[in-house]
């Protein structure tokens, strides 16, 4: 498995992030907000076309640990976190092959910037006790 809705698989997926040494895309939307309601399907359908990463869907209300101290202004925004760090943090039109495109030439090997939230297993497991 390798989309999570945070909200709802807080343990299972910090135990995902625990062994897992990929690329980590995070969607930051909220609930009430129905651009990311009518993008969550084409987030969930890129991550059964790239299993190799992890996806994560974010309600920042209900899960504002899992932004650190970032804060959110547009919806959705996105994050892709490397095991170096962050390689991607921002807003991005909810197109989904914008996402598949940046994530087709991301590399874990791209440096990082000091942009976005800290790791997410980090942030996941301390949320999940």
């Amino acid at each position: 498995m390798n989309f999570f809705d945070a909200q709802l698989e807080l343990p299972a997926l910090a135990q995902r992030l625990a062994s897992h040494d990929g690329l980590v895309v995070a969607c930051y939307c909220a609930a009430w907000c129905d651009t990311c309601r009518q993008y969550r399907g084409g987030f969930e359908a890129l991550a059964g076309r790239l299993p190799g990463h992890v996806f994560i869907w974010v309600d920042i209300e209900e899960n504002e640990a899992l932004l650190d101290d970032e804060d959110i202004e547009d919806f959705p925004t996105l994050l892709v976190q490397s095991p170096a760090g962050n390689l991607f943090f921002g807003p991005m039109l909810p197109h989904p092959e914008h996402l598949e495109r940046l994530l087709r030439s991301a590399t874990a090997e791209d440096p990082a910037s000091e942009d976005g939230p800290g790791p997410l297993g980090k942030l996941v497991s301390a949320a999940a006790q």
